[in-house]
């Protein structure tokens, strides 16, 4: 209904840690909708709090929150048994690259105690993708491909936990030591974009559409009409924009909007194919028709040109028959 690209999950909700036998039913709806759920931490729950007065939940609390949330879900099987769920641990996957291998060599012990059942380490690891929020570094991308794949692994911000500026630093860090690192250089592009594309299960640009991204021509148009006017020109702008759309193959879009305080105040998105298929619609006669009708209407016009930040946004906003 929402159209979500996934859900977020607590680590534990009033002491209940994911992996509990009461977020069962919850893990079978997640799993028959094939759902990414993106775990984060809170405030560990029954701990005393004297136990943080020290230090700040940053620094330790939330690692070994992370850590417990996704270890008590592998020692129900929970991964295995619900392998339509794709996790996505995060802060650079706590302690779990020095917990796992302490778990599975605990494994029998915890069998002949009857804590835990038969767990199937590999399908549980195979169902986690990492994100690199917090504190990576190219030692903390080794200590996790001990446990997962370079596939699994995908950058992360954090925001809004931390400012702009320290994000955009931590960025700019990553992609240099991702540079510099000749072991981990492979992986760069995977990291930064094309393992979340995978996750979210988005087909990356063809060489085709990446070029006809770059040569999009945008720009607003910001027109103010004389009030008297403005049910004409309102009706102007619709039967353009409809008509363009419908009719031009190099159209993507044509939306035109009013002001809520100010209806007559009136913005258009124009996206077309290449600056070529905005000159042939000028050339149209259902434009003409528009320009030739309502300039009397108009009492200021200014055109924006704009160039659009995401190309695979735009692919995702826009499709269109023979456009894509």
């Amino acid at each position: 209904t929402l159209h979500a690209d996934g859900v977020k999950l607590a680590t534990n909700v009033r002491g209940v840690y994911l992996g509990a036998e009461e977020l069962d039913a919850l893990m079978a709806f997640l799993d028959e909708r094939k759902a990414v759920a993106i775990i984060h931490l809170c405030r560990p729950e029954p701990v005393s709090r004297e136990v943080m007065r020290q230090t700040p939940l940053a620094m330790q609390e939330f690692l070994s929150e992370t850590t417990r949330a996704v270890c008590n879900m592998i020692a129900r099987n929970v991964p295995a048994r619900y392998p339509g769920i794709r996790f996505v641990v995060p802060h650079c996957g706590a302690y779990l690259p020095l917990a796992i291998p302490r778990m599975k060599s605990l494994t029998p012990v915890m069998q002949n105690n009857g804590l835990v059942g038969e767990i199937d380490y590999d399908a549980c690891l195979r169902s986690f993708w990492f994100d690199l929020a917090g504190a990576h570094s190219p030692q903390t991308i080794r200590e996790l491909l001990t446990i997962t794949t370079p596939d699994r692994l995908v950058f992360g911000s954090d925001f809004p936990y931390a400012a702009p500026a320290v994000l955009t630093a931590s960025l700019e860090r990553m992609k240099s030591y991702l540079d510099s690192e000749s072991d981990l250089k492979p992986y760069k592009d995977m990291i930064l974009k094309e393992n979340a594309l995978a996750l979210f299960g988005i087909a990356p640009l063809t060489k085709k559409e990446a070029t006809q991204m770059d040569n999009l021509f945008v720009r607003i148009a910001e027109i103010e009409v004389h009030p008297e006017w403005l049910e004409k020109y309102l009706e102007a702008a619709r039967t353009v924009g409809a008509e363009s759309v419908a009719k031009e193959p190099g159209v993507v879009c044509i939306f035109p909007m009013q002001q809520r305080e100010n209806p007559c105040v009136i913005r258009i998105v124009e996206i077309y194919r290449d600056e070529a298929a905005y000159k042939a619609h000028l050339a149209t006669p259902h434009f003409r028709a528009y320009k030739d009708g309502t300039p009397h209407m108009i009492k200021s016009l200014s055109l924006v040109p704009m160039q659009p930040l995401d190309a695979e946004g735009m692919k995702l906003i826009f499709k269109k028959e023979g456009n894509q």
